[in-house]
């Protein structure tokens, strides 16, 4: 009995230390999402801007550019996978390589061949682990990231979709990633990068698809203008998908490490309430024994 004790001690020792750790890891989180809510709210006002540009390029020319052409058939498809570098995030990686999957199958299921860029070392093992190549992967800054690595891979999914089919090149980007809405709602979404269709339909964007867009005058040429602005784009597309679902992985995160916390706290209180029966059994046992044995002694006198 006082083996079993013990036991049960230990595992309350073992489990506080543990709720420790995953409240500190919460405390994190949270600080952590509160910085990554502003950054996506920091880079609003340059999508929007640039946005409304090329809205009054669509609107006032009628320049073709390769990186709005639609082409006449799709064959080949690309698709960036945002995904995070850990775990410890509740369902927010599963989810969002769930939405890649079944993306990849209705792409598959219209006759496209899939070419994946992986960015977070979960999409990459995802892979890794079904051994299924990719074109380009990218990790080490899921729950920070940067502005050079968002234009690393916009400059490289440009490149590869300006790229004639037959030299390996794309006839379409996708994107899923997780879309940060609140801290209690984040969902995995898809979007299509390529052919660019200049559009403001995420929470990320500021306000202002009713502004009346001004009339500009371009320099040098509407087609050098845009051989500059699309590029940006794509980039600034990028960016914010990243900046989107830094702020998602930390939400889920603090989710993910308030609810193990709250395990912890339950366990604890299960573990101790089993050592005081346990002790409660050994007292009593040791009770009956010296009753026992005082009523063996009085009967043999």
């Amino acid at each position: 009995m006082g083996a079993q004790m013990r036991v049960y001690r230990q595992r309350v020792k073992s489990v506080q230390a543990t709720k420790k750790i995953t409240r500190a890891m919460e405390l994190i989180a949270a600080s952590r999402v509160v910085k990554a809510r502003q950054r996506v709210l920091a880079s609003a006002p340059y999508t929007h801007a640039l946005t409304q540009a090329l809205s009054a390029l669509a609107t006032y020319s009628n320049e073709e550019h390769p990186l709005t052409t639609e082409p006449e058939e799709v064959r080949r498809a690309g698709l960036v996978i945002i995904a995070g570098d850990r775990g410890l995030s509740g369902a927010y990686n599963s989810s969002v390589l769930r939405e890649a999957e079944s993306l990849s199958r209705k792409l598959r299921e219209e006759g496209k061949d899939i070419v994946p860029y992986l960015v977070g070392n979960r999409a990459v093992n995802f892979y890794k682990f079904r051994r299924r190549d990719s074109a380009a992967r990218w990790g080490g800054f899921s729950d920070q990231p940067t502005h050079e690595a968002a234009k690393e891979i916009g400059d490289r999914i440009v490149a590869d979709f300006s790229r004639g089919y037959d030299d390996g090149g794309l006839d379409e980007v996708h994107v899923v990633y997780t879309r940060f809405s609140s801290m209690v709602v984040q969902e995995p979404r898809a979007l299509r990068l390529l052919p660019i269709q200049v559009v403001e339909d995420d929470a990320e964007d500021t306000p202002g698809d009713k502004d009346v867009l001004p009339l500009y005058e371009f320099e040098p040429s509407v087609g050098q203008v845009l051989d500059q602005l699309l590029p940006q784009y794509v980039v600034a597309r990028i960016w914010t998908c990243l900046l989107s679902a830094a702020a998602s992985q930390m939400a889920a995160q603090q989710r993910a490490m308030k609810s193990a916390t709250d395990n912890a706290d339950a366990l604890i209180k299960t573990y101790t309430r089993l050592a005081n029966q346990a002790r409660q059994a050994e007292i009593t046992q040791e009770i009956s024994e010296i009753v026992g044995g005082a009523n063996a002694l009085a009967k043999a006198k």
